[in-house]
């Protein structure tokens, strides 16, 4: 049976211990997991994430070791590992001499600065997105398409057995890709935003002239939009209605499943529900579609904003500027759709064989709920299912109550010591830029601790139009789409790919967790709607009443 690190679990009695799960200085990040996440999920981003940025800041030269995740208590924390010394919390900077001497004499500063220097030089973004775009994608879609295709209520248990060691497998290394990837597809754009802050123009601003540069992005609306345009003046009321207009509609339904259907929609973890699992969310996303999705506006759109950035840039610095948002537009693809193709369809995928073994056990009064499989640990799953090895059924109810105690609670956002970041201008050329840089991309994907000296109902804005309505609280998608009218303002925690009906009724968005790179402000900028994300206060905005989003100022106003 698998074992926990008792750092990661809850205490029965008396106050919880939030010790940190390691040296140094460990930030909150609810970004992607809001509290309460599951066994499998917490070993996947330890494992994963680690491993892949430790991977790729190796290829690139970066000045760090690593970006870790742990959980502590179902929440994750993360932490930028150096490059010496990671197995101890530093407290207090060196002498400033002998930062610029280590930095300049240590073997491995001395190999990632000639390094770096090359990568700086003659970036690699083109050929990983070539890669991506030629191999790695196809490939991986259609491995997620041969799981989709198995039929998982015909399996015997030993085959289903196989086929959730399998894809156990193919999400382990999934994990890995998926944040290898991100130094390629985070480290341009994060090198465009770190030039323009220096250039004082903010964030929320240059992110603008990165609008149409994500087919990806927009590739479901424009299925959507498809499908709702081949139901003509058809009025049905039930996704079987719909279906039954025509033998194209249907087709184009069921091709929108195979794509779509088994991804994690709901959020990131397991217990976030696939699009398969809810129909009346997929109805209405595709009756409340456009019957036309207008590409070209938004790369329109972008290179104005990018005339208009230009002109902020002293002359002599032009070319850069131009180097830089070309590299960034030339990854966003890849970067928006590294998530759903990497990690959110295969955790789909494995989240609809848990269930299936879910069902098995329940039907043998191993498990009470069929959704308590869920709660098993990666190598749990096999023995439970095949010997009656593991967990009892008591343990699984008891994990699924305290996870959802943990999800309730309030983290520290800092835990461990605080770890002062060395000044990147003592750090060589190369090196110092990207010190930069990954303090940006963690920055802008919302992975740092938050500011609590800032209004806490400020962030990053997107977009320019300020935009008043009513604001309303949603906890899931679902209870948005019930309780939202068309140009309300949407106040979530963060959103995810089941939002995207939501946000394209709402008339602003507002989230109290991520970046400027995070899923909200992504759609956000392609949709052209205005939004603030980050405004850690969000989630205390009264349901109903009227509020201003103020993109351009980065706050959101309570008017009544």
């Amino acid at each position: 049976m698998a074992t926990t690190d008792p750092a990661h679990t809850s205490t029965s009695a008396g106050a919880l211990d939030w010790s940190p799960p390691g040296p140094g200085q460990w930030s909150l990040d609810r970004s992607h997991y809001p509290g309460g996440t599951t066994p499998i999920s917490q070993w996947l981003i330890e494992t994963g994430m680690e491993s892949g940025f430790r991977r790729v800041f190796g290829e690139l030269g970066a000045p760090v070791a690593a970006i870790s995740g742990r959980f502590v208590h179902g929440f994750m924390y993360t932490r930028t590992v150096p490059l010496i010394g990671a197995n101890r919390s530093a407290t207090k900077l060196p002498p400033a001499w002998l930062l610029k001497v280590v930095s300049r004499v240590h073997p491995e500063f001395r190999r990632r600065t000639r390094l770096a220097a090359t990568v700086l030089a003659k970036p690699p973004g083109p050929a990983v997105v070539r890669r991506w775009n030629e191999e790695l994608k196809p490939s991986i879609t259609r491995r997620n398409r041969e799981f989709a295709a198995v039929d998982r209520p015909t399996l015997s248990d030993a085959d289903l057995a196989s086929h959730c060691r399998s894809l156990l497998d193919h999400l382990h290394s999934m994990a890995d890709l998926h944040f290898w990837l991100h130094g390629y597809d985070l480290g341009p754009v994060a090198r465009y935003i770190a030039f323009t802050i220096a250039q004082g123009i903010p964030t929320s601003e240059a992110v603008t002239a990165l609008s149409g540069a994500s087919p990806s992005t927009m590739r479901p609306r424009v299925q959507l939009s498809a499908i709702r345009k081949a139901i003509g003046d058809a009025r049905p009321s039930t996704l079987a209605e719909l279906r039954a207009v025509s033998s194209s509609v249907g087709a184009l339904v069921d091709e929108y499943l195979v794509e779509h259907g088994a991804t994690l929609v709901t959020g990131y973890d397991l217990y976030g529900l696939t699009l398969s699992e809810l129909p009346e969310t997929l109805f209405e996303s595709i009756m409340s579609a456009p019957a036309r999705v207008e590409g070209d506006a938004a790369a329109e759109s972008a290179l104005q904003a990018a005339q208009q950035l230009r002109a902020k840039v002293p002359e002599p610095l032009r070319p850069d500027f131009d180097d830089r948002l070309r590299d960034a537009r030339e990854v966003m693809d890849m970067r928006d759709d590294n998530g759903p193709t990497v990690f959110e369809r295969p955790a789909g995928l494995l989240r609809l064989a848990l269930l299936e073994v879910g069902r098995r056990l329940t039907a043998r009064g191993l498990v009470d709920r069929a959704e308590h499989a869920i709660e098993l640990a990666h190598d749990e799953v096999v023995p439970l299912l095949l010997d009656g090895r593991g967990p009892t059924r008591a343990d699984l109810s008891q994990r699924a109550a305290a996870r959802l105690a943990d999800s309730r609670r309030s983290p520290p956002p800092v835990l461990g010591p605080i770890e002062p970041v060395p000044p990147a201008d003592l750090l060589p050329g190369p090196l110092a830029e990207f010190a930069t840089t990954v303090q940006t991309a963690m920055a802008e994907m919302g992975m740092l601790a938050p500011d609590l000296t800032r209004d806490p109902l400020s962030g990053t804005g997107i977009g320019t139009a300020i935009y008043r309505g009513r604001a309303r609280r949603s906890d899931s998608p679902e209870q948005a789409i019930e309780e939202m009218d068309y140009g309300d303002v949407l106040i979530v925690r963060a959103t995810s790919p089941a939002f995207n009906v939501v946000l394209s009724i709402a008339g602003a968005v507002v989230t109290a967790d991520g970046g400027p790179l995070s899923h909200a402000a992504v759609l956000a900028r392609e949709l052209g709607i205005s939004a603030i994300v980050g405004a850690r206060g969000a989630l205390d905005i009264p349901d109903g009443a009227m509020v201003e989003v103020d993109p351009v100022a980065g706050v959101v106003r309570i008017l009544s």
